[in-house]
């Protein structure tokens, strides 16, 4: 089972006015083959369907934990395009067509199926769907599919960097090349395990180290390059320490192990849409509902 918690894997600058075209673009990070959505589902699967948990605990620790991470990676990056399409449109009447400025935009959804909010899509709006998910049973296998998929998901991301210079865009990019870091090294790490092979002579791939870019910097100097989380407080999931041990090949920082979470920070509250009828409340239907909630408390 999971356990969730109201909090946001990192916190996000909230913006006056938002980019409609850079929320497109970051739906790639999200629902295209490499974006968050694939990185969770194809670990989660693998973590499900993982033979033999006891005698290979560390390596399925190390998926089912990065698993537990990759789920507050979609709602990141799903409350980025939420922040991108801040005041994209503004509250009128009808007939004074108030959503006018969604018209022209790469995603069009974004202003008709779901009243500027993220959706399971690509930047062109293809749907994310099952078969972007690699659960072989074959655990080196696996585990290469792993790496190159977070290597995948590195480039797409940098170059999501390169496309649009909105600061709350960035600043969930910058994040997730730290994060994502980590995890192409666990893999990497993981499968010089079981097979002797250093993977790790790759890295970093593209060849363009995380420090190259403003946004990653303060989130390497916290040290969150070189950390991997349990995700779970009570003594299980430990065995990745046997695993994510040593030094980063890239700083020769040590590497740590810290069981839990991470503190997180607030989730934003999204402002009402009357424009896009959502959540379609007005303020005597918000209040005749507020007395029904205290009924009988």
């Amino acid at each position: 089972m999971f356990k969730r918690m109201n909090r946001l894997a990192v916190e996000l600058p909230i913006p006056e006015y938002g980019c409609a075209n850079s929320a497109a673009a970051v739906q790639e990070l999200l629902g295209g083959k490499f974006g968050e959505m694939s990185t969770l589902n194809n670990y989660l699967f693998q973590s499900f369907n993982f033979r033999q948990k006891k005698k290979l605990k560390p390596f399925y620790d190390l998926v089912a934990s990065i698993t537990a991470e990759e789920v507050g990676h979609v709602e990141l990056v799903s409350t980025t395009v939420n922040l991108l399409l801040k005041g994209t449109t503004f509250n009128a009447d009808p007939d004074c067509t108030p959503l006018q400025n969604g018209l022209n935009k790469r995603n069009t959804q974004h202003f008709i199926a779901s009243a500027q909010a993220s959706l399971p899509v690509d930047s062109m709006g293809l749907p994310w769907n099952g078969t972007y998910v690699f659960s072989s049973g074959n655990l080196t296998l696996d585990l290469l599919h792993n790496f190159f998929l977070e290597v995948g998901a590195r480039t797409h991301k940098m170059r999501v960097y390169e496309m649009t210079d909105h600061p709350t865009a960035r600043e969930m990019i910058g994040y997730l090349l730290v994060r994502g870091g980590t995890h192409i090294l666990a893999y990497a790490k993981a499968i010089e395990m079981i097979t002797g092979a250093d993977v790790t002579k790759m890295i970093p791939v593209p060849h363009v180290p995380n420090a190259k870019f403003d946004t990653t910097r303060k989130f390497e100097e916290q040290g969150l390059n070189n950390v991997l989380y349990t995700w779970n407080d009570a003594g299980e999931y430990e065995g990745i320490r046997q695993i994510w041990k040593g030094t980063n090949p890239e700083s020769n920082e040590p590497l740590k192990v810290i069981t839990g979470s991470p503190k997180g920070a607030p989730i934003p509250d999204l402002d009402d849409l009357p424009q896009e009828f959502a959540p379609g409340l007005n303020p005597d239907h918000y209040e005749w509902i507020a007395k029904k909630l205290m009924d009988k408390m």
